[in-house]
């Protein structure tokens, strides 16, 4: 579930709670809107720490290697600019 999705669930969920008036036969509105508050904040804190942990970046540098035209070898390093180094 991505942020965007998560808010919207706990938008939808805050109206049902909070502004309706109008009861619907066989259903309970606010306990709705607490239901999807609740999904949409644990969908918001997972698309959180998902996010965070997806920005790990490597630099990869290529070279050609010499005396071999055509053959490439890459080099892979961490970024020194994330902050968990």
């Amino acid at each position: 579930m991505t942020i965007g999705a998560s808010l919207l669930l706990i938008a939808v969920g805050a109206i049902l709670k909070f502004a309706v008036t109008t009861s619907v036969s066989g259903v309970d509105l606010p306990t709705i809107g607490v239901v999807l508050m609740v999904i949409g904040a644990v969908g918001l804190v997972l698309g959180l720490v998902l996010s965070t942990r997806r920005r790990r970046t490597d630099v990869v540098q290529t070279n050609d290697v010499p005396g071999a035209p055509g053959r490439r070898t890459t080099y892979v390093q961490d970024d020194p600019r994330d902050p968990r180094y």
